[in-house]
């Protein structure tokens, strides 16, 4: 091995570029136009175009990155995670064109990369796997009497890749229709493949997964676990390892059985099995993810091992010279995702206008370490077309506590400025006493992540409600979280609060974020407009017909997820502006509606 291509791009490209050429070997990056001026793109010994901006017509492309890697002389190919990491016949064609693969061989993906193949190998082994359907028919006629035979409520998974893409909980049957048409679209879209199944969804579970090793001799290990119950839209937000509800009997078991289905398919490379655990430490598997997985770092903190040096050197033949009772995992580690999305959750596309990142050293807890994987610059455009991750953020040191507060201090010092991120939700999660108490399960912000959006700042500012119509300013500090004395409040509803002064008690409502009065109100009121950059998927509504308010009107795809945009009113649609496969910008308009007839004088 001596050239190796890397088909991904960004942050994951560049964590494995620094690895390689820290082993002597050269490197290849690959870019779409949209990327042309990426830090990858200026990392790597070579750099080769893709062409096109979307996925589908650059990094999901096997002929164009093939004949980038000939035209490049690359010898390797490492496929990062996402894109085609799991796709066998990306790895079989890599295999094909006489070139070494790094990571497990196109039989043992097409085994566990496809999560119908993994179960029936699981259940073959005496796997835990919770009921589900997995079957050969993929109508949607099936997969609703399946779901009646499982009992609501079920989850939507696509069978191949992973990251969250292609799933849905449904808690009825009257929700199915809809939310297979979403996951099936949504999964085509991110992975080239629509294929569904079904599995019983647990109420409040812990996701933890298996860190798994294999090499070409015959020898498998696992490395602990990652506990990723942070989770939002079925997308982890914060990895820690170990797992503050595993002890080292349940690890035990679950890194046998891990072990066991990784050896069943005769993986090779580093790859993780990832579980549902309850209260009572009964375990199900989720699925096997044949790659290396965003998390990885947190693993690489506590075992000191480097795994993507690993993945070079069990491809290039070596064998692992260590043994399962040899391992030692030492410390805590927690990582953090640094998304590119506003407050209410919605992707954000802009160009970066200062980046500061943290310091990497020793922080306010002894022995502390941080790390910050990501692919940032001033100037860095930040696009619609792949997901909405910037960076990863990793803390270690000897005790949870002490990573915790190594992690709050590289948030609160890196300076991010240009499009909103989830830097503030990240601190407020790692601050909430559930997290710091090791309780969170993955309703965590279910439960928990309005609350923890609205949390307060540092400034005075005015809180805008409404009270019978009228509009009143409050003087509120929002670090206090309610109104100053003498004024006591608390919240009865999302946006809605009961205040008391005196003998005279209020309900208001926060109406900080509502449009002003007057012609701009009118006209927000008669427009349904985009709040991100995207592509159209679906357009529900046609010019004349009426909707209801919370109808579903158009479905935009942005940062490789499915957006549903729904009226706010009920109303009669007057234009429609757009078509599926049209791509539109931050604030366009897509659907006019007749104007709201007027109420009394």
């Amino acid at each position: 091995m001596r050239r190796v291509l890397v088909a991904n791009r960004g942050a994951i490209a560049c964590r494995i570029f620094r690895t390689a050429q820290r082993l002597g070997l050269e490197t290849v990056a690959v870019y779409s136009e949209a990327d042309r001026d990426a830090l990858h793109v200026r990392a790597a010994t070579e750099a080769r175009p893709l062409g096109g901006a979307a996925a589908a017509d650059s990094y999901l492309r096997i002929d164009r990155i093939l004949a980038a890697a000939r035209a490049s002389g690359a010898d390797a190919v490492h496929p990062g995670y996402g894109f085609l990491s799991e796709n066998a016949d990306f790895a079989q064609a890599v295999a094909d064109a006489g070139l070494t693969w790094i990571g497990p061989g196109p039989d043992a993906m097409r085994a566990l990369g496809h999560k119908a193949r993994a179960k029936e190998l699981a259940h073959a082994r005496g796997i835990p796997c919770l009921p589900g359907y997995h079957g050969d028919d993929p109508s949607d006629e099936r997969l609703l009497a399946a779901a009646r035979d499982i009992g609501f409520p079920v989850m939507v998974k696509a069978s191949a890749g992973g990251g969250g893409r292609g799933m849905r909980l449904v808690t009825e049957a009257a929700q199915l229709p809809a939310a297979l048409q979403a996951a099936r679209s949504e999964a085509q879209s991110a992975f080239g493949d629509g294929e569904l199944l079904l599995e019983r969804a647990l109420p409040r579970p812990r996701h933890i997964e298996i860190q798994l090793i294999a090499d070409l001799h015959g020898r498998c290990l696992h490395l602990g676990e990652r506990d990723c119950s942070v989770q939002r839209r079925h997308q982890k937000l914060i990895e820690e390892s170990p797992s503050p509800a595993v002890d080292a009997s349940l690890r035990e078991r679950m890194g046998t059985h891990a072990v066991e289905l990784a050896r069943a398919a005769g993986y090779v490379g580093v790859g993780t099995a990832e579980f549902l655990v309850d209260e009572h430490g009964r375990f199900w598997l989720l699925e096997m993810n044949p790659r290396l997985q965003v998390e990885h770092a947190v693993t690489e903190m506590v075992s000191g091992l480097n795994l993507v040096e690993w993945q070079l050197r069990i491809a290039a033949g070596e064998r692992l010279p260590y043994r399962q009772e040899h391992l030692n995992l030492q410390g805590h580690a927690i990582e953090v995702r640094l998304c590119a999305e506003d407050e209410s959750f919605l992707p954000q596309t802009g160009r970066v206008q200062l980046f500061r990142p943290p310091p990497a050293g020793e922080g306010r807890s002894a022995g502390a370490r941080l790390r910050f994987d990501h692919a940032l610059f001033e100037g860095v455009e930040v696009t619609p077309h792949y997901d909405a991750l910037l960076g990863k953020l990793v803390a270690h040191a000897p005790t949870r506590e002490q990573a915790i507060a190594r992690l709050l201090a590289g948030l609160e010092s890196l300076q991010v400025l240009g499009l909103a991120t989830n830097r503030r939700l990240l601190a407020a999660c790692l601050r909430h006493p559930e997290f710091a108490a090791g309780a969170a399960h993955v309703d965590f912000l279910a439960r928990h992540g309005d609350a923890i959006q609205r949390a307060g700042g540092p400034f005075l500012r005015p809180w805008r409600v409404r009270h019978h119509g009228e509009l009143l300013d409050l003087p509120v500090r929002e670090a206090d979280g309610v109104a100053p004395p003498p004024v006591q409040a608390a919240p009865v509803a999302p946006g809605r609060w009961h205040v008391q002064s005196g003998a005279i008690d209020l309900f208001l409502e926060d109406a900080s974020y509502d449009p002003p009065a007057g012609a701009g109100a009118a006209a927000t009121a008669n427009e349904l407009r985009v709040p991100f950059n995207g592509k159209v998927i679906a357009v529900h509504a046609r010019a004349g017909s009426s909707v209801r308010r919370g109808d579903t009107l158009v479905v935009v795809e942005s940062m490789k997820l499915e957006h549903a945009l729904l009226a706010a009113r009920d109303a009669t649609v007057r234009t429609l502006h757009v078509q599926p496969g049209e791509q539109v910008a931050t604030a366009q308009v897509l659907v006019t509606f007749e104007a709201a007839p007027q109420s009394g004088p």
